[in-house]
């Protein structure tokens, strides 16, 4: 049994990409790297053989775990979220009290976090400090460095 992931449509779209790449491109790479070893002769002392069949376990181990991923995947319905509190999905412009320094944030489920990019997991200390709170609002965090204040100045979708 498997646990529910939750996943934007953009997300979604890239691990259905991912698939369709394995199952398109790789799988027949593999099936084409198979068929010259075997071509090379006796299969009981073919390395190449011996790499290429683990190559496509691997293979197929990855394709199988991906459409399970896949199959359990739950749209976040992103017309549907209430910007007057922080929630997934919500983008938010904070200020921390200590330095003044201005950060945007969005809050996106933990598969799809990428801080270059300004998303953060909803997991992560800030994202669960400011979950449910509304402008104006301050929250003291813990994170790694120690506690932190920061106030919500602004909640975007």
């Amino acid at each position: 049994m498997t646990d529910t992931v939750y996943y934007t449509k953009d997300g979604l779209k890239k691990l259905q990409d991912e698939l369709d790449h394995l199952i398109g491109v790789q799988r027949p790479l593999i099936s084409q790297q198979i068929a010259e070893a075997r071509d090379k002769g006796d299969l009981s002392e073919n390395a190449e053989y011996d790499a290429a069949k683990n190559d496509q376990a691997m293979l197929e181990l990855k394709i199988s775990k991906l459409q399970e991923l896949i199959r359990n995947v739950r749209l976040i319905d992103e017309s549907k979220i209430d910007t007057s509190k922080v929630l997934i999905l919500s983008t938010v412009k904070i200020k921390n009290l200590k330095n003044n320094a201005v950060m945007t944030y969005t809050l996106v489920p933990e598969n799809e976090a990428n801080l270059k990019a300004g998303k953060i997991s909803i997991n992560s200390p800030i994202a669960r400090g400011l979950l449910g709170l509304s402008v104006g609002e301050k929250a003291e965090i813990d994170v790694p460095a120690g506690k932190m204040t920061f106030e919500i100045i602004e909640i975007t979708r």
